[in-house]
């Protein structure tokens, strides 16, 4: 499959038309040679546009490189300093990069979101958290109460570790609230809506109190750790429905 080809691959089943409030700008981000023409035979996929993972996917002879952060959001931008050098090396390699941020986020199919909810076993899923507009996250219901050190090990089945805990809700959980990655905001939806747990990547100071105020039980996974789902399972995809070659590239930042 050429570069457009395959733009037309990931936009069939990540409805980036439906998130045009969100300010990454998804899709091709840079192309390579011959969008048209050149066969892309690997792709690799990470979670960051950074100079790590594109040196990464050159060296193991990437044509695309497929992040859930890419390069651009939706302002005016210097190709200079760190920006400058990580266009020149997809550049000098001729590897293109495809970008998918919030749609990533919330794709039913492949997304962060109902990804992290299928690990749970969550059931009745339904549609949470809005976001400029837009609804991101998900919700859903255990078939039977769990701890929320059972909830953390279901989420987590190699054995990560989240970021922060704050295990002040029900000891038997039974409803979930997610949201991926810088989602911390979010966690007044969850307890406007009566979840016993929400699920995000990162919290701030003031989620503390606020969680322990409303009785809520919250795991901050880690930004970076909960936004692994989106991209694996997008590359999943792409592997068994077309053959061509994946690599995933973990760059964990611990945060």
């Amino acid at each position: 499959m050429t570069l457009h080809q395959l733009d037309d691959y990931f936009r069939s089943f990540l409805n980036m038309e439906h998130y045009r409030g969100d300010p990454s700008l998804n899709g091709i981000q840079v192309e390579n040679s011959q969008p048209e023409g050149k066969e892309i035979r690997k792709v690799a996929f990470a979670v960051d546009a950074c100079q790590e993972t594109i040196s990464r996917a050159a060296a193991v002879g990437a044509d695309l490189l497929f992040v859930h952060h890419g390069f651009f959001w939706g302002q005016c931008q210097t190709i200079t300093g760190a920006h400058y050098q990580r266009i020149r090396q997809l550049l000098e390699k001729d590897m293109a990069l495809y970008a998918c941020h919030i749609p990533l986020d919330a794709n039913e199919l492949v997304g962060n979101n109902y990804g992290l909810a299928r690990r749970l076993e969550l059931q009745d899923l339904r549609p949470f958290g809005d976001w400029h507009g837009m609804t991101i996250g998900v919700g859903g219901t255990f078939p039977a109460p769990a701890t929320l050190d059972s909830l953390v090990q279901r989420l987590f089945p190699g054995g990560e570790r989240p970021l922060h805990l704050l295990p002040f809700g029900k000891k038997e959980i039974s409803t979930v609230a997610i949201v991926s990655g810088g989602a911390a905001r979010e966690l007044s939806q969850a307890i406007e809506q009566g979840y016993d747990a929400f699920v995000t990547g990162e919290i701030g100071h003031e989620q503390y109190h606020q969680a322990m105020e409303a009785g809520i039980n919250v795991v901050a996974g880690g930004h970076y750790q909960t936004e692994t789902v989106g991209v694996s399972l997008v590359m999943e995809k792409l592997a068994r429905e077309t053959g061509i070659d994946i690599v995933f590239i973990q760059v964990p930042t611990g945060l």
